[in-house]
C-alpha cells in the first residue's frame, strides 16, 4: 500500500477503541443518518432501494451504515484498511445477529471482481481516506452498468476555514489556505493523511469515470443542534455553512 494509507490504517488502528461505543449506538439506530451532524436518510432521500441489491461498503469502519442497509433487504459487503475496526464491526455482527461478509482491504485496490455491485457507498470512509484519483476508477470497476454511487466526504468550506494545529479546534470563519490548492492534506494533529476535492475537480473526475451526477446535498445543521464530539466546527458554523456534502452519481 501507499505510505499514506499505511499511515491512516497505523492511526486508525490507533482510534479504534474511541469508536467502539459510538459504533454500538449507531448499530442500534432504526433509521439511517448521515454524518456527524446525523442527518435523516428520510429527510434527504439519496439512497436509492437497496432490497435485494449488491451493496459495497468502501471504508466502513464500525459497519454501522452496513447494518443499516442489510437490515433493509441489501447484500452487503463491508471492506476497511484497519483490522481493528472491522474486529469492531466483528463484535457488533454477533451482539445484533446480523452477518455479513467484512473484507480487511483498501479502498483503491479492492479483491473483489469487476461489476459485482448496483451500489457502492462511502460515508467518511475511502471518500477522505483515500485518492479520489484511485477510489472513483476502482468504484466504476465494480459497479455493473447502471449502478449507483453515493459518498459523503467533508465540505469544501470546513476545509478552507478548518485549522491546523497540534489539536483539532473550531474551523474559523475565514479562510485560511487556498481553494485551488485542494487535494492531499495533512494535519499537525495527527500522522493521518484526508483529501478533499473542489467541486469542479468532482465533477471532471466523476464524468471522467463514466459517471452521470445525479445529486449534490450541502448537510447544514437544525437550529437545535447539541455540541458533538467533533471538534473541527460548532453548531453555529455547522448552521451558516455545510460541513458535509453528500455526492450521488450513477455508472452510464
Amino acid at each position: 500500500m501507499s505510505n499514506y494509507l499505511e499511515r491512516n490504517r497505523s492511526e486508525w488502528n490507533r482510534w479504534s477503541p474511541d469508536w467502539v461505543e459510538p459504533g454500538r449506538r449507531d448499530w442500534a439506530k432504526p433509521e439511517i443518518t448521515w454524518g456527524g451532524l446525523e442527518i435523516p436518510e428520510a429527510e434527504i432521500d439519496v439512497l436509492p432501494t437497496v432490497d435485494g441489491k449488491d451493496v459495497l461498503e468502501l471504508g466502513c469502519g464500525t459497519a454501522y451504515f452496513s447494518s443499516w442497509l442489510a437490515r433493509r433487504g441489501a447484500r452487503v459487503v463491508g471492506l476497511d484498511i484497519s483490522e481493528r475496526q472491522l474486529s469492531t464491526a466483528q463484535l457488533l455482527q454477533a451482539e445484533f445477529r446480523l452477518a455479513f461478509p467484512l473484507l480487511q482491504a483498501n479502498g483503491e485496490q479492492a479483491p473483489l471482481r469487476d461489476a459485482s455491485f448496483d451500489l457502492v457507498i462511502s460515508e467518511y470512509g475511502a471518500s477522505i481516506w483515500a485518492d479520489p484519483y484511485l477510489w472513483v476508477p476502482e468504484a466504476a470497476r465494480l459497479l455493473r452498468p447502471g449502478g449507483e454511487l453515493v459518498f459523503l466526504v467533508n465540505g469544501v468550506i470546513l476545509m478552507l476555514c478548518e485549522r491546523d494545529e497540534d489539536q483539532i479546534m473550531p474551523a474559523t470563519d475565514r479562510m485560511l489556505r487556498s481553494y485551488f490548492d485542494l487535494g492531499r492534506m495533512e494535519w499537525k494533529s495527527d500522522a493521518s493523511v484526508t483529501f478533499c476535492l473542489g467541486h469542479g475537480s468532482w465533477i471532471r473526475l466523476l464524468r471522467d469515470n463514466g459517471f452521470e451526477i445525479e445529486g449534490l446535498v450541502e448537510l447544514q445543521a437544525r437550529p437545535d443542534m447539541a455540541p458533538t464530539r467533533f471538534n473541527s466546527y460548532t453548531p453555529e458554523w455547522a448552521r451558516k455553512w455545510p460541513i458535509e456534502e453528500i455526492w450521488k452519481a450513477r455508472k452510464l
